[in-house]
């Protein structure tokens, strides 16, 4: 169905309608990110250790000399032999920004419980270059609430995005955890999000969202596939 056909003037009278609302928008998330940024922290007391290439790192070593420290929670569980294609999807927009963000200060790690060896065969096969680390050894996943032991389930104590969750249907679930370290070494876990709360950080998306058939999906990512095992490229309607 097309949209309705109008003369230019008619098409401006709508469009600064609409710019006034993305204007709104923009100041809206101004704000929210403020209110992020003052969120109380947590000092992390528990010592995580993690599998990496270059050999077994705790979280404050994860920080590569940086004070700040984004973690994706990728989903990628023990048994499976590739990551969520979700997870992936979002891992496509990570290489770009971090060339950027690492000179703010900010470190990024994807950490999965899958092992190592399967990890890196993962990665390099997606031509990724951040780091990845295997939590498989830790109860990281465990502790923010990305994945779910079978106990905590059945005794309604597992918790996904700050709420109670029964029946996650995976073994593991995606997120994003952001770490601070000060200058004593010490570290603090400051702003945990889940589900489409990254989604402002898949420029895929906010490319889709501007154009008038958008992200024609009936579910979150429904369309989305690894980038190596799409069908041949869509080609625009004729």
């Amino acid at each position: 169905m097309q949209n309705k056909t109008v003369s230019r003037e008619e098409w401006l009278t709508a469009r600064k309608e609409l710019l006034t609302r993305e204007k709104q928008a923009s100041r809206l998330r101004d704000e929210i990110a403020a209110e992020r940024r003052a969120l109380p922290w947590v000092k992390i007391d528990k010592e995580y250790v993690f599998d990496t290439p270059q050999g077994r790192q705790t979280l404050a070593e994860l920080f590569d000399g940086r004070s700040q420290l984004i973690v994706q929670h990728f989903m990628f569980a023990p048994d499976w032999n590739a990551g969520c294609p979700g997870c992936s999807f979002e891992a496509d927009h990570v290489d770009g920004p971090r060339q950027h963000f690492l000179h703010k200060g900010v470190t990024f790690v994807a950490v999965s419980r899958a092992p190592i060896a399967r990890i890196e065969a993962y990665r390099k096969r997606m031509g990724w270059s951040f780091p990845w680390v295997s939590s498989g050894d830790s109860d990281f996943n465990y502790d923010f609430n990305v994945a779910f032991r079978k106990q905590d389930l059945e005794q309604g104590k597992a918790i996904y995005n700050y709420e109670v969750i029964k029946d996650p249907g995976l073994d593991d679930l995606p997120g994003l955890s952001v770490f601070y370290k000060d200058r004593d070494g010490a570290v603090f876990h400051t702003y945990s999000t889940y589900a489409r709360g990254g989604e402002e950080l898949l420029g895929a998306l906010m490319y889709l969202d501007l154009t008038p058939i958008g992200r024609d999906e009936k579910t979150p990512l429904d369309w989305v596939h690894r980038h190596d095992e799409y069908p041949a490229l869509q080609k625009a309607a004729s």
